[in-house]
C-alpha cells in the first residue's frame, strides 16, 4: 500500500452523502461491492451502491469516485441511473460480509466480523479490502464480550471462493491477472456455455476490455447473451470506435435498441462513427483523443497524458483546438507530440508548440492512405478533421493493424503461443 494512503472502515461510509464535482448531492452510500478472489488474496472493491434521491439504488464504479473522505464521497458526476443488480461474483460488504462468523488462521478460533477496512492501491484508482476488525467469542455484533482486534484479510478464513466451490467464479479468479488480450484468447477456447458464464461474471469495464480483443463472432455471441441493459452498459464502457464496430455486426433494429438504452452522450459518439464507412479514417477513429485549449500549459498536457486509462497511442500526442473541447471541437490548430512536451518548461503554452505543418486526415480517407500516412510521418496516431476544421477524433495504429491483419489473426500460432510470455 502507498505510504500514507488512507485506510477507511466501511461502517463509516454507510449512509454518507455522495456529491458530484460541483457540490450537488447525488445520493447516499447504501453499500459497497467487492469481488472475492481465490485463496486469501484481498478482494478487489468494484464500487459503491448509491441510493439516489428517487430512492433507486444504482452502482457507481470506484473509477468514477474521485474522493472518499470522512463524511462524504465525491464522484466524477457521471452516474448511470440504471437500477443496481448484483452479479454472481459480487459480494455486498455491509450486507453480506459484516456480522459474518470466520476463523482466525493462526489459532483456528471463530470470530465475528465487526468491520472491514478498505485502502487504495498506490498510483492507481483500484481499491482493495485489506483489514478485518473482529471480535473473539461466540457473541454476535451486539455483544460487548470478547477481545477485539484488527487483522489482515489473509489472517482469517471463511470468505474465499475456493471454500464454497462456486464454479465459474473460480475460473474467473484464475483469469484475474491476465491482460485483456490474453483473457480474450482464453475465453475464445472455452466452451460456448462456459465462455458466456465467465463473460457475464466480469464487471463492465473488464468485459469491455476483453470484448475489444475478441473475434467478431465471439463478441456478437457474448453480447447477445447479456440482458439488453447490461449489454448497453458494456458498450458504454468500450472505446466508441470498438463499440461501433461491434454494433455494426448486428441487425439495424438491434443496433437502435441498444443505442437507445445507452447514455445519450455515449450513444451520440457511437452513432457518429456508425455513419462512416468501416475502412475509412472516420470509421477507424476514436472520438476521445486528448484535446486541449490554446491557453493550456505543458503541465496541463502532461497531467492529461499521465491518465492511466489512455492507450500508449493516444497518450503519444495532444491536439490543440478552440472550444468546445469535446469532439467535434472548435477549430483544430495542430498537434503537440509527447516528446516535445518533455523538452519545454511546464508553464509553456501548448499553442506555442503545435506542429501545424502536419496535415490532418479527412474522415473519408481510405484505410490504405491512413496506413501510408502513419508510416510516412512515423506516427502512432493521426488527427481526423472535417471540412469545417473541427477535430472529429484520432486514428491510432492499433486500430489500423486490426483492419490490416487477417480476420483470424487472433487465432494464429504466434498469438496462442505468445500469450502470457514476457509479461
Amino acid at each position: 500500500m502507498a505510504a500514507g494512503a488512507p485506510r477507511i472502515f466501511v461502517s463509516h461510509l454507510a449512509g454518507v452523502p455522495v456529491f458530484d464535482p460541483v457540490g450537488d448531492q447525488v445520493g447516499r452510500v447504501s453499500d459497497l461491492v467487492a469481488m472475492l478472489r481465490v485463496g486469501r488474496r484481498p478482494p478487489r472493491l468494484l464500487g459503491m451502491v448509491v441510493e439516489v434521491l428517487s430512492r433507486r439504488r444504482v452502482f457507481v464504479p470506484m473509477t468514477r469516485i474521485t474522493g472518499v473522505a470522512s463524511g462524504q464521497v465525491i464522484t466524477t458526476g457521471v452516474v448511470n441511473m440504471r437500477r443496481f443488480e448484483q452479479r454472481p461474483t459480487e459480494r455486498l460488504v455491509l450486507g453480506e460480509l459484516l456480522d459474518r462468523r470466520v476463523t482466525l488462521v493462526e489459532s483456528g478460533e471463530e470470530v465475528t466480523v465487526l468491520d472491514i477496512a478498505i485502502q487504495q492501491l498506490p498510483a492507481r484508482r483500484d481499491w482493495e479490502i485489506d483489514r478485518v476488525f473482529v471480535r473473539k467469542g461466540k457473541g454476535g455484533v451486539l455483544s460487548r464480550k470478547g477481545e477485539t482486534l484488527t487483522v489482515e484479510w489473509s489472517a482469517v478464513t471463511g470468505f474465499s471462493l475456493e471454500e464454497h466451490g462456486q464454479g465459474a467464479e473460480n475460473l474467473l479468479a484464475t483469469f484475474e491477472k491476465l491482460r485483456p488480450a490474453d483473457l480474450a484468447n482464453a475465453l475464445h477456447h472455452l466452451s460456448p456455455k462456459r465462455r458466456v458464464e465467465v463473460a457475464a461474471a466480469l464487471d463492465d469495464d473488464r468485459l469491455a476490455d476483453v470484448l475489444e480483443e475478441l473475434p467478431e463472432d465471439d463478441q456478437v455471441e457474448i453480447l447477445g447473451k447479456l440482458k439488453e441493459e447490461r449489454a448497453a452498459d458494456v458498450l458504454e464502457a468500450m472505446d466508441p470506435d470498438d463499440a461501433a464496430d461491434l454494433l455494426s455486426e448486428l441487425p439495424e433494429e438491434d443496433q437502435e435498441r441498444l443505442l437507445t438504452l445507452m447514455q445519450p452522450d455515449d450513444a451520440a459518439d457511437v452513432r457518429r462513427l456508425l455513419a462512416y464507412e468501416e475502412r475509412t479514417a472516420g470509421g477507424l477513429m476514436t472520438t476521445e483523443p486528448i484535446v486541449l485549449r490554446p491557453d493550456a500549459t505543458v503541465a496541463d498536457a502532461l497531467a492529461r497524458v499521465r491518465q492511466q486509462d489512455l492507450s500508449p497511442a493516444l497518450a503519444a500526442q495532444v491536439y490543440v483546438c478552440r472550444p468546445p473541447d469535446e469532439t467535434p471541437t472548435g477549430k483544430y490548430l495542430g498537434t503537440v507530440h509527447f516528446q516535445r512536451l518533455l523538452r519545454d518548461p511546464p508553464f509553456t503554452l501548448v499553442s506555442s508548440l503545435v506542429d501545424s505543418d502536419l496535415p490532418p486526415l479527412g474522415p473519408d480517407t481510405p484505410l490504405p492512405a491512413v496506413t501510408s500516412y502513419l508510416a510516412a510521418y512515423n506516427m502512432v496516431a493521426a488527427p481526423v478533421v472535417d471540412e469545417g476544421g473541427s477535430l472529429l477524433g484520432a486514428v491510432t495504429v492499433d486500430d489500423v493493424l486490426d483492419h490490416l491483419l487477417p480476420d483470424d489473426w487472433r487465432e494464429t500460432e504466434f498469438h496462442e503461443e505468445g500469450a502470457g510470455h514476457g509479461r
